[in-house]
């Protein structure tokens, strides 16, 4: 069994893990066109992350000419190049499959607003 997990440990891409559901995200894909590579950006909101370790993924929902459009990612997988976080959101849920039902308006994520003004306090309250 450590064998296998240290496979599995020797897969992994540790700078992946910086989104979470409800994040609008931008995610660089390598595409293989029989010889030529390039990466085509895919953006949308993350609607559900699902298992953990080398097999984990998760969900990229955008609206395409109107039409909702789902694509499931695996993090680790070679062929996803980097996730780019575009906007933080702030949800309530674990699985955001409710979002496929709402159009327009209503399916918009409250967007995650964090202060920076709480590390310079932490700072000044150490010194003083």
């Amino acid at each position: 069994m450590n064998e296998i997990r240290a496979i599995e440990a020797s897969q992994m891409k540790q700078e992946l893990d910086n989104f979470k559901v409800g994040d609008t995200v931008k995610v660089h894909f390598r595409i293989i066109e029989g010889k030529n590579e390039r990466i085509q950006i895919y953006e949308g909101l993350v609607i559900a992350m699902k298992n953990s370790g080398v097999g984990k993924s998760f969900t990229v929902r955008k609206n395409s000419y109107g039409v909702g459009v789902e694509r499931v990612f695996p993090i680790h997988s070679p062929r996803v190049a980097r996730v780019e976080l575009v906007r933080p959101g702030r949800v309530r849920r674990a699985k955001l499959y409710y979002i496929r039902k709402k159009i327009g308006k209503s399916a918009k994520i409250r967007e995650l607003i964090v202060k920076k003004d709480a590390k310079t306090k932490t700072s000044e309250t150490a010194k003083g």
